[in-house]
C-alpha cells in the first residue's frame, strides 16, 4: 500500500538517508536511541509534572521558585534529549510514521504544550513572585496553564506510545 506521505519527497529522503539506513541496520543503534528518547521524556514530563502539580495546588507549603529552579532546567535537558532522539527514531520508517494518526496526535499535543509554555512565560510566570510563595493559591490563569501543560504532555506520551498500534 502506497502511503500518502511517500508523495512528499522530503519524507522519503529522510527515510532513505544514511541516518535512516544506519538506524535500521544497526543492532544497537535503534535501541540505544530509543532509551535516550525515553530518558529524555522521563526528565521532560516528570519535571514538568512536578512543576505543574505544584501550581495546581499540590505541596502548597513549598515555595514555587525553588521548585522551578530545579524542574525547568531538567525539562530543558529532557527536551534536548527527547527531540533529537525522536527525530532519529522517525528516520527509520518516516513514510509510515508520518501518516500514523497516533503520531499526528502526538505532534498536535506537543504543539499545544509548547505554545502553552510561551503563553505561560509571557503571562503568569512574570508574576510568580506574587503567587508562588508557600501557602498562596496561584491565579486561575496559572492553574489553567498548568492543567493544559500536564494534559498536553501526557497526551503526547500516550500518542507516542500508541504509534505502535496504528
Amino acid at each position: 500500500m502506497e502511503h500518502v506521505a511517500s508523495t512528499h519527497p522530503w519524507i522519503v529522503a529522510v527515510e532513505r538517508s544514511a541516518v535512516g539506513d544506519a538506524m535500521r541496520q544497526s543492532v544497537m543503534l535503534y535501541p540505544v536511541v530509543e532509551v535516550v528518547h525515553i530518558l529524555g521524556l522521563a526528565l521532560l514530563v516528570g519535571s514538568i509534572a512536578a512543576f505543574d502539580l505544584r501550581v495546581l495546588g499540590f505541596a502548597r507549603g513549598v515555595p514555587l521558585e525553588p521548585v522551578s529552579r530545579v524542574t525547568v532546567p531538567l525539562a530543558v535537558v529532557g527536551f534536548a534529549l527527547a527531540v533529537p532522539a525522536g527525530l532519529l527514531l522517525f528516520t527509520t520508517e518516516a513514510t509510515h510514521i508520518a501518516v500514523n494518526p497516533a503520531f499526528q496526535v502526538k505532534l498536535a499535543f506537543i504543539a499545544v504544550a509548547l505554545l502553552n509554555v510561551v503563553v505561560f512565560r509571557l503571562g503568569p510566570w512574570g508574576r510568580m513572585d506574587a503567587w508562588g510563595r508557600a501557602g498562596v493559591r496561584p491565579p486561575v490563569g496559572a492553574r489553567a496553564g498548568a492543567a493544559v501543560s500536564l494534559l498536553s504532555w501526557i497526551g503526547a506520551l500516550v500518542g507516542g506510545r500508541m504509534i505502535a498500534y496504528f
